[in-house]
């Protein structure tokens, strides 16, 4: 127990070390840039977010387990991060710890009740994945079935709840968190819940067993791990192996072969949002893998994000005032939405730009691997930063931004060349 408290006194130290670093920096350049013009605070400013992202980047990168799974989650809000330290944040998803195998075999032995040599006729003792929280481990059970065995680090739960507090701390005390308090907070209890929900593999065993459960019923062809419920527990994940290629391999297809596949995927999680009113809400393109038989697997269901009636709703009767480029019924969606602060007036023109650039890539035959929606978006987002006090994020609709421009660039990276519509109606219908 002992070991454990220092453990948890170092890291709050680091933490805390971090919290006052950044602290400092901010008070000097304020203090540096009292009589500076606009021109000059902003290059000022632009450098103090650099160099915090960095920071943060480094302490959390260098701390395995809780901590840089908030920063991780962190990472997936990035709408309230300025980009400097969005990019920097970034990278975490990149980083991964591995534990060494002993620590892994007690964690199973101790979760499971019995000796691993009991458990499964073998288990690799080399993870061929690792991240924030955990490994993923191959093994075979006594019965001769290949499954994947995904171990949680030993401790990572504990710590939690300061470990997000600190982050939390750090972010406000940089002043870089462009929304006001309660939207924090709100946003702050939405990453918390993210969080525990990951901690527990046994929510995310009840969610595997309910899209598997959901899919099966609507297409055979979106193939969903099945859990062992006897070798799972809250901290042990045991499911079966579902193989499958990469994106990339996939990317090398035949177009055909390729529109059917980025066809299935767009229409799986759109029947999440719209129909079950939950999704799985981390689009990485490692949590796919594809068949040539056209299937699509999907793993890891840790992360799931469930949708009100009213939020559906909403979104719904967006779409179809997008569809018809009805501008004030847009406005008032968004504000249901908490998306569309009362700042501002907008010209219509300037959201006629923006429907035509994302309803493109939806309702025309559209060439994703030219990606001509993104290009011009970007050209766009440049002229329009005078309205960016009009919008803020909402934790209504981050999770849902980012999944659908996550798998945005997934039918990218698959590089399919079609025409969305008749699903999009499926899905939303007109009118």
């Amino acid at each position: 127990m002992a070991n454990s408290n220092s453990s948890a006194g170092r890291r709050f130290m680091k933490l805390a070390g971090m919290t006052a670093s950044i602290a400092s920096k901010a008070v000097s350049n304020s203090i540096k840039n009292i009589n500076a013009d606009e021109e000059k605070k902003l290059e000022s400013r632009t450098q103090l977010y650099q160099e915090i992202g960095i920071k943060v980047a480094e302490t959390l990168g260098e701390m395995k387990g809780a901590v840089m799974k908030v920063g991780q989650i962190a990472s997936q809000y990035k709408d309230i991060f300025p980009p400097e330290v969005q990019t920097a944040i970034a990278k975490l998803q990149r980083q991964a710890p591995s534990m060494p195998f002993d620590q892994i075999k007690r964690q199973v032995e101790k979760e499971l009740g019995k000796p691993l040599e009991q458990l499964f006729q073998h288990f690799d003792s080399e993870p061929f994945a690792a991240a924030s929280i955990g490994q993923v481990h191959k093994a075979i059970l006594n019965n001769g079935q290949p499954v994947v065995v995904k171990v949680q680090y030993p401790g990572v739960d504990e710590a939690c709840e300061s470990d997000l507090k600190q982050v939390r701390l750090a972010l406000r005390l940089m002043g870089v968190l462009k929304i006001d308090r309660k939207l924090q907070d709100e946003i702050f209890h939405e990453i918390q819940e993210s969080l525990y929900t990951e901690l527990n593999y046994e929510i995310e065993a009840q969610n595997l067993q309910v899209f598997r459960t959901f899919h099966q019923q609507l297409d055979e062809k979106i193939i969903i791990p099945q859990v062992y419920p006897d070798y799972s527990s809250r901290r042990i994940l045991t499911l079966s192996q579902e193989t499958g290629e990469s994106i990339e391999t996939a990317s090398t297809w035949s177009q055909q072969k390729r529109n059917e596949l980025g066809r299935r995927l767009f229409q799986a999680i759109g029947q999440e949002i719209f129909y079950l009113k939950r999704f799985h809400c981390d689009p990485h393109p490692g949590n796919f893998a594809f068949r040539e038989d056209g299937s699509v697997i999907i793993y890891d269901y840790g992360g799931v994000k469930t949708l009100s009636n009213e939020i559906v709703s909403t979104y719904k009767h967006l779409i179809n005032a997008a569809r018809q480029q009805n501008i004030p019924a847009i406005e008032e969606d968004l504000r249901k939405l908490n998306v569309r602060t009362e700042k501002g007036q907008i010209p219509q023109d300037w959201y006629l730009a923006w429907l035509e650039i994302l309803m493109r890539t939806l309702m025309t035959d559209y060439d994703f691997a030219a990606n001509s929606a993104h290009h011009d978006g970007v050209k766009l987002a440049k002229q329009s930063f005078k309205y960016w006090d009009c919008f803020q994020p909402s934790p209504d609709t981050l999770m849902i931004n980012r999944t659908v421009s996550g798998h945005y660039w997934n039918l990218i990276h698959l590089k399919v060349h079609d025409n969305l519509n008749d699903l999009f109606e499926d899905l939303v219908p007109s009118g």
